[in-house]
This record gives C-alpha cells, sequence and structure tokens, in this order.
C-alpha cells in the first residue's frame, strides 16, 4: 500500500509549511525517517523523515510552495508498485495566487419597510461566511500586529491558504500606509479644489530602484528564512522604542577558571566556552531585575517565571535563535551541554519547533568574528538583548599600573517604553560583577 506523506504541523499556532527542497526525487529509494524533504515555516527549518521505506512515487507540491498542513505533499510506494494518478491540488503553487474560493452562498435581501409611517428596524448583520471565518483565522503573530496597528483582519487581502493573511499580507499592508481596516471610498468623477485651511496629505516619497536596466548587477530571490529574518526585523523596528547601554567588563577571571577546567569538560565531551560563563551571570542578573525578563501586552506588563535564555547561531544560510529553556535550573555543565547540543542541531537542521520557542531573554555574540560589540535588535515579544563582543587582551590601569586582562564589550538592547536607562544599568551593573569576580565552585 502507499503512504501518503503530509505537511506536518511544527508547532500549535503553524498553519502552512513551505517546501524549501526535495532531498529525494520521484523514482528515489528511501529508508524509514531518512530525510526526504526540507521545510521552513514562521519558528523553524527542518528536515522531515520519510515515515516509511519505499520509493518516491510521487511529489505533489514543488520547492517554493507554501502547503497547508496535513496536505499530501508526497506519496511512498513499493518497488514494483505503479504510481497513483495525482488529484487536483488546492494549494497554491509558486508564482501563482491562492486557489480561488468557492463563491458565496447568496443570502436573501432584507424585508422592505412597511407602509404607514413606522420607522423601520435595521437589518440584522449577517453571519460571516466560511471563507471570513478562514481569512481571520491567522497566526497569533499577525494577530498581534493587527491589534497594535488596530487593523481588522477581515479587510486586509490575504494571500495564505483560503485566502489566510499572512505576515507578509499584513506587513505589506501597513508598509504601504494602511492603519486602519475601513471601507476604501469609491472614487468623484469629478474633483474639487480643497477648501480654504485644509490640509492635504503630504505625497509618498517613491522608492528608489535597487537597480536598473542595463546595471551590473546579480538578481537572486531572498530566501525563505531570510525573508522571515527581514519580517521579524522590521517588525520589532517598529513595535520596541530601541535604546542601547555598553559595558566594558573584565573576562580574565573566567578565561582562567576556563583555561584550568577546559580538559575536565573535554573529558566529559562537552567544549567549554564562555558563553556558559555569560548565561550564568546573565540568570543572576535576571532574578535581581526581573523587568528585563518580562514582555509588554498592551498596557500590562508579563512577569516571566522562568527564565529561558535563547542564543543566536549564525548559519551559512541565515540566522536561527534556539531557547536553552529553564537555564536557572543549570550549572554551567548543564549550561555547557544545552549549549553545544542546540548549536549542533541548529548547524545540521535538526531542531524542532519547541526548542525556538518561550525565549523570554536572547544573547548574541557577534565578538566570535572579531565585532567589538554590535546594537542587536530585540528579539519580540522580549524587552531585551544582550550582545557580546570579542573577548580580547587589552592594556588597562590597575592600582595605578599598566597590566594586560582579558576584556570585551557587552552591550544591552533594551525596549525603553519599559525599562529607563537607570535599570538598564543596574542589570549591567550586575552582570558585570558576576562575571569580574566569578565563582570558580560554580564550575
Amino acid at each position: 500500500m502507499p503512504t501518503n506523506v503530509v505537511m506536518p504541523q511544527m508547532g500549535e499556532s503553524i498553519a502552512e509549511g513551505t517546501i524549501v527542497r526535495w532531498i529525494k526525487k520521484v523514482g528515489d529509494r528511501i529508508d524509514r525517517d531518512e530525510p526526504l524533504f526540507e521545510i521552513s515555516t514562521d519558528k523553524v527549518d527542518a528536515e522531515i523523515p520519510s515515515p516509511s521505506a519505499g520509493v518516491v512515487r510521487e511529489i505533489r507540491a514543488q520547492e517554493g510552495e507554501t502547503v497547508a498542513v496535513n496536505a499530501v505533499v508526497a506519496v511512498i510506494g513499493e518497488e514494483n508498485e505503479p504510481p497513483s494518478p495525482s488529484p487536483e491540488r488546492p494549494t497554491a503553487t509558486a508564482g501563482q495566487g491562492p486557489a480561488a474560493p468557492p463563491p458565496p452562498v447568496a443570502r436573501p435581501a432584507p424585508p422592505a419597510p412597511s407602509d404607514g409611517g413606522a420607522e423601520a428596524r435595521p437589518a440584522a448583520p449577517a453571519p460571516p461566511s466560511r471563507e471570513d471565518l478562514q481569512r481571520q483565522k491567522s497566526s497569533p503573530l499577525v494577530r498581534k500586529i493587527a491589534r497594535e496597528h488596530n487593523l481588522d483582519i477581515s479587510a486586509i487581502p490575504g494571500t495564505g491558504i483560503n485566502g489566510r493573511v499572512t505576515k507578509d499580507d499584513i506587513l505589506g499592508y501597513i508598509e504601504k500606509g494602511g492603519t486602519q481596516a475601513a471601507p476604501v471610498p469609491a472614487a468623484r468623477p469629478s474633483a474639487t479644489a480643497p477648501s480654504a485651511g485644509a490640509e492635504s496629505a503630504p505625497p509618498q516619497p517613491a522608492e528608489a530602484p535597487a537597480s536598473r536596466p542595463g546595471d551590473n548587477v546579480e538578481v537572486v530571490p531572498m530566501s525563505i528564512m531570510r525573508r522571515r529574518i527581514a519580517e521579524h526585523m522590521i517588525l520589532s523596528k517598529r513595535t520596541s522604542a530601541h535604546v542601547h547601554s555598553v559595558f566594558e567588563v573584565d573576562f580574565t577571571r573566567v578565561a582562567q577558571i576556563r583555561s584550568r577546567k577546559k580538559g575536565e569538560y573535554e573529558r566529559l565531551g562537552v567544549k567549554l566556552t564562555f558563553m556558559p560563563f555569560i548565561m550564568k551571570a546573565a540568570v543572576d542578573a535576571l532574578r535581581a531585575v526581573p523587568v528585563v525578563n518580562a514582555s509588554l501586552d498592551g498596557d500590562n506588563v508579563v512577569y516571566k517565571r522562568e527564565i529561558n535564555i535563547g542564543m543566536a547561531v549564525a548559519l551559512d544560510w541565515g540566522l536561527i535563535v534556539p531557547v536553552v529553556k529553564r537555564a536557572d535550573e543549570k550549572n554551567i555543565l548543564g549550561l555547557s551541554r544545552a549549549i553545544n547540543d542546540l548549536a549542533g542541531r541548529a548547524r545540521t537542521k535538526q531542531l524542532k519547533p519547541e526548542d525556538v520557542q518561550g525565549g523570554t531573554f536572547t544573547i548574541t555574540n557577534p565578538g566570535v568574528f572579531g565585532a567589538l560589540f554590535g546594537m542587536p535588535i530585540i528579539n519580540q515579544p522580549q524587552v531585551a538583548i544582550l550582545g557580546v563582543g570579542a573577548v580580547e587582551k587589552r592594556p588597562v590601569i590597575v592600582d595605578d599600573a599598566i597590566a594586560i586582562r582579558q576584556r570585551a564589550y557587552l552591550s544591552l538592547g533594551y525596549d525603553h517604553r519599559l525599562i529607563d536607562g537607570a535599570v538598564a544599568d543596574q542589570f549591567m551593573s550586575i552582570l558585570k560583577k558576576q562575571l569580574e569576580n566569578f565563582d570558580e565552585a560554580a564550575v
């Protein structure tokens, strides 16, 4: 019997996924749990294993196509089994628009008002159609953007499955000047001159083209991950009032402890880096200043009871932020193991949806590439992010003498809607003190 391969649901709020590439082609032999195709969703990029062994008989979704969860994307058959006919697919293919929804059911017109001068009662609003309900069933992120910008999702044109409004749709709508979901009035046949004293809307500046015909350029489409990073960063800049504080921290003591313990950790199969020390110090600072571990929900402050620290992992094809869950319950060895595991699985596309969800604070390390410091963008819906610069030897003044010390710049990006500069500096002071006076007994 053939086995249908469906688009998996990679997280509770995920309704669709995009086929990035097919690892196997039609006619290829495949074993059970061997990677079959790669997908990208709002949460994670992942390789999807085959549910059974056999031969790939059909591929029903092409690379670059966005497919609804549980839709059949491929069929696995036996060696000598002929391919079954492919049914028509309701999903949109790459480069095409979404499938046309069925025509709406005609509703009876409201009864005419009765004669006799009695005032006619307004007709009750018609219940939303199935298509309207489907369009409004968008992801939590889309609904959050709609609330923040006072938008009615049902009035935004959607390009997702059954007209579902995607992040691209709502961000594009806002980018074009959409501020509220009100119907656009019909154009009048003739324009009248503005009344005296009336303010006219300023003309919108035209976007300068990235290239012109005849330019010596190469144009390639953005990857799915790159597009999602761009959407998330633009959303964060629109949402949070970004401010940054930079502290210089002495890592000499941490470097000495790391040098003494590195061999012991290697025998346990764990690579000891500076990151677990920084994460442990951040945990202590987050405990002392819990507002940095919070989030904003409208006019409410949501204080998180768990400390789940995301760490940005640079990949050849983009960036992903897996999360060390309950970092406050781990020692340096536990943090090291979690960091090594998550970074390794991120680079081999083996992360699960839960590995990138639930972060309450993020650490990014541009210093690994030699940067002195960075001014990172907050990872929504968090309110702060720590940037770590390169740890390097520098001449400094210690007790009125010049000494060589291991130093680094640490920067905190924070949302000024919730965190004031004094609070951010308090957090950074605790972090600095913990790192400069690290307790070796904790390693």
